[in-house]
């Protein structure tokens, strides 16, 4: 048996093919993320990742959309979205397959 902290790791990602990790792999990544209310991501695309994303608490705006509690979004490669915490937030991400360096910025215009 092997134990960890969240807090250890790198922007609460605990899964993938990065240092530290709890379990290294290049099949997913998988992430607790807390944002505090007001925190936001710049609009991107995935070109390799499917990326699902489940609200465990909180509320947040992705792609121009908010979603709550309970909510999981899926987003294909190619989707556009932004991220903006409208609340404390925490949510579980996971990225499939693991692609490091598969974030590409994009014109904000896009997510309209």
């Amino acid at each position: 048996m092997e134990v960890f902290k969240l807090s250890d790791m790198t922007k609460g990602w605990f899964v993938g093919s990065f240092t530290p990790t709890a379990l290294s792999t290049e099949a997913c990544e998988v992430a607790v993320k807390h944002y505090t209310a007001g925190t936001r991501e710049e609009a991107h695309v995935h070109r390799v990742a499917t990326e699902i994303t489940v609200i465990v608490s909180g509320r947040v705006r992705m792609a121009g959309k908010e979603w709550g509690e309970g909510d999981i979004i899926v987003l294909a490669p190619g989707d556009v979205t932004d991220f903006e915490a409208l609340t404390d937030t925490v949510n579980v991400v996971v990225k499939t397959p693991g692609a490091r360096n598969d974030k590409y910025l994009i014109d904000p215009a896009s997510c309209r």
